[in-house]
């Protein structure tokens, strides 16, 4: 992956810019192409026609394909009975055509990369797509979340850090060798120092420039901390806090931006979950994962 793209030069020459402003920078960086923001558009939407967005995910081959194969996969029965996009559209429902387009647009740029001896892009993929997934198992276990919004939380809570590397080039590498010294260091303790910012900050910013809904704002922004969200806006949070440390338990992706090995029990109470159901997510996670990447990455 480039480390030079146009993007990057505000970043290389100044570490100690105002926070604020390297924020509002990052947000304007585009993560996702304009056929995803299009969709997204669409489906978010409530006047928009199914024919456009059948006409705009028609001119994305990646997106059409990952459609039709989640809806004739054994998953939801159909035996590759389903042949439109239109179809798929209706029997998949809106929030997962979403999840589609996103993650289909990320795993584009996130499909490996060395970035210093010490961090591999792809291994953040791998985090974001088991975050997601054990988000989603969570949330079944739960009324208070859709599966479909935790999915969608659960793969862009570290969008900062894509953001970053996109930005922030040289200094992220700064970044990781800092983490790679000392054990001791916090991923946001080291970006803060170098960058001028978290990933929280800047994922909150980006999601807000894509006009994404609150809760995924806040998912990106306070994942690592969720008790500072108020009580009526803290379950997406909290819910992917509670995934991110099941997803460093198991020890796929990068985890070095996870700071506990354990849950608060007052997390888990408000979102009406028990140890007993993040013993059954965390053993059936392994599985769920691959389920998920052979249907939205393969």
């Amino acid at each position: 992956m480039s480390l030079t793209t146009p993007a990057a030069t505000f970043c290389q020459s100044n570490t100690a810019l105002i926070s604020q402003s390297l924020i509002q920078r990052c947000s304007q960086i585009a993560m996702l192409p304009a056929v995803a923001v299009r969709i997204i558009g669409l489906v978010e939407d409530p006047d928009s026609k199914m024919e456009e967005l059948v006409e705009v995910i028609s001119q994305d081959p990646a997106i059409a394909v990952r459609l039709l194969k989640l809806v004739n996969s054994p998953y939801y029965g159909m035996s590759g009975r389903i042949s439109t996009i239109k179809l798929a559209i209706m029997l998949l429902g809106l929030g997962t055509v979403k999840n589609i387009a996103i993650a289909a647009s990320l795993v584009k740029q996130l499909r490996g990369g060395q970035i210093g001896p010490d961090f591999d892009v792809s291994a953040l993929w791998t985090h974001s797509i088991t975050v997601a997934t054990a988000a989603m198992m969570l949330a079944r276990q739960t009324a208070a979340i859709s599966p479909d919004e935790a999915f969608l939380g659960g793969l862009l809570h570290d969008i900062g850090i894509m953001v970053e590397i996109q930005a922030c080039g040289p200094n992220f590498v700064r970044v990781i060798q800092m983490l790679t010294a000392d054990d001791q260091l916090t991923f946001r303790m080291a970006e803060e120092e170098v960058i001028g910012a978290s990933h929280e900050a800047i994922g909150s910013a980006w999601c807000e420039a894509m006009n994404f809904p609150r809760s995924l704002q806040l998912a990106a922004g306070y994942h690592h901390r969720p008790l500072e969200v108020d009580v009526e806006d803290r379950q997406l949070p909290a819910l992917i806090h509670i995934a991110d440390v099941l997803a460093a338990g198991i020890g796929l992706g990068y985890t070095r931006t996870v700071e506990t090995k354990s849950v608060d029990p007052g997390l888990l109470h408000s979102l009406t979950l028990t140890e007993a159901h993040l013993k059954t997510v965390t053993t059936a996670l392994p599985d769920a994962i691959r389920e998920v990447q052979s249907l939205l990455c393969d």
